[in-house]
């Protein structure tokens, strides 16, 4: 990519104090934070310069990462975070061109980090139930990530059915995704792999005993991300006071073929105690053991 900046270019300035302002570069028009400049005397600047608006501040200009770019991407409704999309796109096993689901597109932040991991040879299609929120998608997409050929949405109820079979990825940000189970079955291929977000412990208890009630999904994970961001200034090393901390949690699971069952519902294998002088197979390791549990 080249360095120097251009018309439609997505910019963040960066003040003295670190504060990020998101703004686009439109020829003709004038960017304003404290003070004014012309877009058009941007054109060519390499990424990475500094800047003076008019009242002689210097601003820090550079493109945004994903992870600058989503907290102050234009929404009528919470976005996934970037600690979040990392997890979901590993977790989720996106590759470069596979084929995905998205149910729930909200502001497109998702959407756009699905479009840059399948690359140009994958599908990305996204189901949204409100008109505002796909209409939100397709500015964001469009301005944020540029042409998607390979992007479709589609604003209707996910809940009635997908259109696509052979899938090989899904991911539902609802609030029952559990009801939705049966038709996300029908899309995706065995050995897919279907990745729910939901924000409470109540939804998550719901969605996992969904998954684990039917016998076409197995090898279920569930988790959540926690970031804690680190002050480096000289002898002062220590944590940030405020963190992200919870904002949903993850479940995974797979697809399975039609002759498999859920392992889910196999007994579990024998707990044997690491001390108890019985040795474990190859490749197996005893559970870990809760600290109030008490030895036999």
């Amino acid at each position: 990519m080249d360095s120097r900046l251009k018309e439609n270019d997505a910019v963040i300035f960066i003040d003295r104090k670190g504060r990020r302002y998101l703004k686009m570069l439109r020829a003709g028009k004038k960017l304003l934070i404290r003070g004014e400049l012309r877009a058009d005397d941007l054109f060519g600047v390499e990424e990475g310069s500094r800047v003076k608006f008019s009242t002689g501040e210097a601003f820090l200009v550079l493109r945004p990462t994903y992870a600058d770019l989503i907290p102050h991407l234009p929404r009528a409704s919470q976005v996934i975070y970037p600690k979040d999309t990392g997890p979901l796109l590993i977790w989720g096993d996106v590759f470069p061109g596979a084929t995905v689901i998205e149910g729930g597109t909200g502001a497109g932040a998702l959407t756009i980090a699905l479009l840059r991991a399948v690359g140009p040879a994958g599908r990305v299609i996204s189901y949204e139930l409100r008109e505002d929120f796909a209409d939100a998608a397709r500015k964001n997409v469009a301005a944020f990530f540029g042409d998607a050929p390979n992007w479709t949405i589609k604003v209707r109820d996910l809940y009635a059915g997908f259109d696509e079979t052979g899938a090989d990825r899904m991911f539902l940000d609802l609030a029952e995704p559990g009801r939705a189970l049966a038709v996300a079955a029908a899309a995706l291929r065995p050995g897919a792999v279907l990745v729910c977000y939901v924000p409470t412990a109540v939804q998550l208890k719901d969605t996992v005993e969904a998954i684990q009630g039917r016998i076409d999904f197995g090898e279920i994970e569930s988790f959540e991300t926690l970031l804690r961001h680190w002050q480096v200034k000289g002898m002062s090393v220590r944590p940030h006071f405020r963190m992200i901390a919870h904002s949903a949690f993850i479940i995974v699971s797979r697809k399975l073929a039609a002759d498999a069952s859920n392992p889910q519902k196999h007994p579990p294998e024998p707990f044997v105690a690491a001390d108890s002088g019985e040795s474990e197979p190859d490749g197996v390791s005893a559970p870990p053991r809760d600290a109030d549990e008490p030895l036999d």
